[in-house]
């Protein structure tokens, strides 16, 4: 009964202990880059959504979006009615600029290899 408590606890011990290495070392190495290619991506779904909405491909028209602000408002641009475009296009470029941004401070400030070169921050 001994011999197989002590297999017992050794599984455990090798188990909570491989998963410990398996969160510090490989998680930590991994969940960097995750970050950063989510905000990339995230401002290419909102770009691709917007392109295919202005093209009418998107999702249905009843759903308020940017691209079929643009879609809708590209015959009132030339009657004195700018504003319908530009805005919601500044609201794209604005989001995706911001997004891009804040995926580049992530990973100069995540980045292991640039803490305390004074090139991160």
């Amino acid at each position: 009964m001994s011999r197989g408590l002590a297999f017992s606890s050794f599984l455990i011990a090798f188990l909570f202990s491989s998963l410990a290495v398996w969160f510090r070392t490989i998680l930590s190495n991994i969940l960097t880059p995750l970050i950063v290619i989510a905000s990339f991506n995230l401002a290419g779904v909102i770009l691709s959504e917007a392109s295919l909405s202005f093209l009418g491909l998107g999702v249905p028209e009843s759903v308020p979006t940017w691209g079929a602000m643009l879609a809708n408002s590209r015959n009132q641009l030339l009657s004195g009615s700018w504003w319908l475009a530009v805005f919601p296009g500044l609201a794209i470029m604005f989001t995706v600029v911001s997004l891009n941004i804040l995926g580049d401070w992530l990973r100069d400030f995540l980045d292991p290899r640039l803490r305390g070169t004074g090139q991160g921050l």
